[in-house]
């Protein structure tokens, strides 16, 4: 599997990901930024605590890196069902199975990588923005900080389980389309926060979603052996 893995790895032209991740990156930072800052200057306070502040920018991202995942399916799977380029792969004495299930372990892996990487580098842009110009008062406690990282890695990973729901509706027609436009659809629920309630501090939907994304995964690996890509 691994050998699979890293062939993909090479075979798959992955700098677009890479770029297009360093700029949501800066994009997500910067406008978390600015709204703090306008909010500020107008007397207002944009997040209700560090609390809130770190509830938004893990749903921000997370939301951003499922549809990057869906894009990624789509090339590495859609696509190629759609071109019949993956006939190719299938003529090498490998089952089938193990040649699906490697494409979606980099995905999984790509996208729990990807956002701990970008909750990391997002908050930390903020936070020392914030101590300059103090869109939250207060300072960040240590005990907090540790308490937020545990969680990420949480969320992270049902993320990375979540980001598997677009296969099943994108090999139904192998439609590039209905794989990001089920994405986004997924993100509007796991994301969705006001300050009164927020489906995005509750770990147990994106848990229960990140299941449902496996099992369909496998259910799309165990139905590849009868999909005719002849």
């Amino acid at each position: 599997m691994l050998k699979l893995m890293k062939l993909e790895w090479k075979k798959t032209k992955i700098g677009w990901y890479m770029n297009g991740a360093i700029i949501a990156n800066v994009i997500m930072a910067a406008l978390l930024c600015l709204i703090g800052y306008v909010e500020s200057n107008e007397g207002q306070a944009a997040f209700n605590g560090f609390p809130e502040a770190f509830v938004v920018i893990g749903a921000i991202v997370r939301a951003t890196f499922i549809v990057f995942a869906a894009v990624l399916i789509a090339k590495l799977v859609i696509e190629e069902y759609k071109n019949k380029t993956i006939t190719i792969m299938f003529s090498y004495p490998i089952s089938r199975k193990k040649i699906i299930a490697s494409k979606l372990c980099v995905v999984g892996g790509l996208t729990f990588i990807t956002i701990i990487v970008s909750n990391v580098f997002v908050a930390l842009v903020f936070f020392s923005v914030n101590a300059y110009l103090q869109f939250i008062p207060g300072s960040l406690p240590l005990e907090m900080i540790v308490q937020q990282v545990v969680s990420m890695f949480a969320f992270a990973f049902a993320a990375a389980g979540t980001s598997l729901i677009p296969l099943f509706f994108g090999m139904r027609k192998l439609s590039v389309p209905e794989t990001i436009l089920s994405s986004i659809l997924i993100t509007a629920i796991v994301s969705a926060h006001n300050p009164i309630f927020s489906l995005a501090s509750i770990i147990y939907i994106p848990l229960f979603l990140a299941f449902v994304g496996l099992v369909l995964a496998a259910v799309t690996i165990r139905r590849v052996e009868q999909v005719d890509v002849s």
